[in-house]
């Protein structure tokens, strides 16, 4: 078992390097993006009222989508943009453009480490620019690219990092590309990424994410906690019992009352709930985990509170794995009660109740050991639906909000949390698992 765990923990990073570079690549490949997104709302707020059919980003200057392209990292490679998320090469960051004037001179304004402006002049010596950097350009890691002049394109340009071509090609270039300038591009590399323990920042809430998902992240285990407590403590005893008297009158009630749950779905009976004991009756609030006064409150009073917020979501987060895991516990069980092991026991004098709860049980419960990765994965990862009908803000409506946004650095955040919770879940699984059944041997 030892060696299977210590297995299973190697393969765990190459899993998450395969996830997270095929989602990667999916985020970079399909249409649209923070950029476009960002452009698009500068242009509704630019039209201040004017009705459209369509937004035209093309109104939005190729500097400023440059500038968009710089700040997320888009302008480099697919795979070269992955091996920076992980922080296994250098990011550009502090990056500064501009363009050769007339007379064949660019001007950067940098910003120094202490935050004193820079002043960086670049002069152009015939066709190929020159450039005598200061002591203080290398001492304080910046970088300099001279960028050709480049050739018209109806697409919106990118960065091009390219070598100086020859003097013939560039000739032929700057002649083709018309009037268009030479530029200087400046820029610092530093290590940044998933490696030192940086997740990057939101393009939507200029937030760093890590610090996003930590402030989510308890919400959406408190519920979940709960809620796995709440099933196991609510469903073993009650397939136990539904199991013992199968074909009473009380398991043909409560085989309605489990099926009605399992029928349900959690966020439509939450909206129900809202509806008739939130709005009509008054008995519970409305939306939110606290109330807007909740810090003035006394200590018991905010346990009060919390605890009104907390029935009718937990309600709704319990309900379907509340049938499913009952039912499954009872048909185990029943399966086991039928075995020779019980009626071996039943003959050494065992009472029935007895060598249910000490033998069958222990076996019946093994199909729902198997599941603990879902369950935790659940708990931290919540329910996006709950979470919406309840205004919650929990770790799975930070998900969603990620997609809807497409905020590619949240999304491989949120991603890489998920990841992780469902691997270290499925190694629980598989522990408990051989734990209950000694004949179980993982290799």
């Amino acid at each position: 078992m030892r060696r299977y765990i210590v297995k299973r923990l190697l393969l765990a990073p190459i899993t998450l390097i395969g996830v997270t570079l095929i989602v990667f690549c999916l985020t970079r490949i399909v249409p649209g993006g923070p950029v476009d997104r960002i452009l698009q709302e500068q242009v509704i707020a630019s039209l201040s009222g004017e009705k459209t059919s369509g937004i035209n980003t093309s109104q939005v200057s190729d500097a400023e989508r440059e500038k968009l392209e710089d700040l997320f990292n888009l302008n480099e490679p697919i795979f070269k943009a992955y091996l920076q998320w992980l922080g296994i090469l250098r990011s550009r960051t502090n990056i500064n453009r501009a363009e050769f004037s007339s007379e064949e001179r660019a001007t950067i304004t940098l910003s120094a480490p202490d935050g004193s402006p820079r002043t960086l002049d670049i002069r152009r010596e015939g066709l190929t620019p020159r450039f005598h950097a200061p002591a203080w350009f290398s001492e304080e890691g910046w970088k300099l690219i001279i960028e050709p002049p480049k050739e018209p394109s109806k697409q919106h340009p990118r960065t091009s990092t390219r070598p100086l071509p020859p003097h013939h090609e560039a000739s032929d270039l700057a002649r083709r590309a018309g009037s268009k300038p030479w530029r200087a591009l400046v820029f610092r590399e530093e290590w940044n990424g998933l490696l030192q323990g940086n997740l990057g920042c939101s393009y939507k809430y200029n937030e760093p994410v890590l610090s996003m998902i930590l402030s989510r992240l308890p919400v959406s285990l408190y519920f979940g906690i709960l809620a796995a407590i709440i099933t196991y403590l609510i469903s073993i005893p009650l397939g136990v019992f539904k199991a013992m008297h199968h074909g009473s009158w009380t398991d043909s009630v409560t085989s309605i009352l489990v099926f009605i749950g399992y029928a349900v779905p959690g966020f439509a009976l939450g909206a129900v709930l809202l509806i008739y004991l939130g709005a009509r009756l008054e008995y519970f609030p409305l939306y939110g985990l606290t109330s807007v006064n909740y810090e003035s409150m006394s200590l018991n009073e905010k346990i009060s509170d919390l605890a009104a917020h907390t029935v009718l979501p937990l309600t709704c987060y319990i309900i379907g794995a509340l049938a499913m895991t009952t039912m499954m516990v009872k048909n185990n069980l029943m399966e086991n009660l039928a075995t020779d092991y019980m009626r071996t026991a039943a003959a050494k004098g065992l009472s029935f109740r007895r060598s249910t709860w000490l033998h069958a049980l222990r076996n019946a419960i093994i199909p729902v050991a198997s599941g603990l990765g879902g369950v935790i994965c659940s708990v931290v990862g919540g329910s996006i639906l709950i979470e919406r009908v309840f205004d919650i803000r929990g770790f799975g409506m930070l998900s969603f909000q990620a997609l809807m946004d497409k905020d590619y650095t949240l999304i491989m955040g949120t991603l890489l949390l998920s990841s992780v919770i469902i691997i270290l879940g499925n190694l629980l699984s598989d522990i408990l698992v051989a734990w209950l059944d000694p004949r179980i041997k993982f290799r």
